[in-house]
């Protein structure tokens, strides 16, 4: 069995060229073997999110505190509270990341995945987006 505790985690700043404003990030590789499971926990401020990308294989987003703002190509944009998750099939181009007013903390499991980083998200299509009404 192995144990991972977010108190004994170390975080690193996320890198600027996959994520916009501040995020950090604390890596539990190798979680398990076949299917492949990593786990990332990622504290973004308010406004700071993800750039565009995709996944070879499933994402599931949980949302631990505050709100996830999420855009999809194919469901749009929507909002995840605490206790959320979301699922991000393979190959969906996406972004998440924590909305203008507040901060938000999720862990990302990625099944079995690789990532494909595109685009940044300029800030013009970031608040756009979190000014539409969200679907929760």
């Amino acid at each position: 069995m192995m144990m991972f505790h977010p108190k004994e985690r170390e975080y690193e700043p996320a890198d600027p060229k996959h994520f916009t404003g501040s995020a950090r990030v604390a890596r539990m590789l190798g979680v398990a073997t076949n299917p492949e499971v990593n786990v990332y926990r990622v504290m973004f401020d308010a406004g700071a999110r993800t750039a565009w990308h995709v996944h070879t294989g499933t994402q599931l987003l949980v949302v631990l505190e505050g709100e996830c703002a999420l855009l999809t190509l194919s469901q749009g944009f929507q909002v995840i509270s605490a206790g959320g998750v979301a699922v991000i099939p393979t190959d969906e181009k996406h972004w998440h990341g924590a909305p203008p007013h507040t901060a938000m903390t999720h862990l990302a499991i990625n099944l079995n995945v690789t990532t494909q980083w595109l685009e940044l998200v300029t800030d013009e299509d970031y608040l756009t987006s979190c000014s539409t009404s969200p679907r929760r």
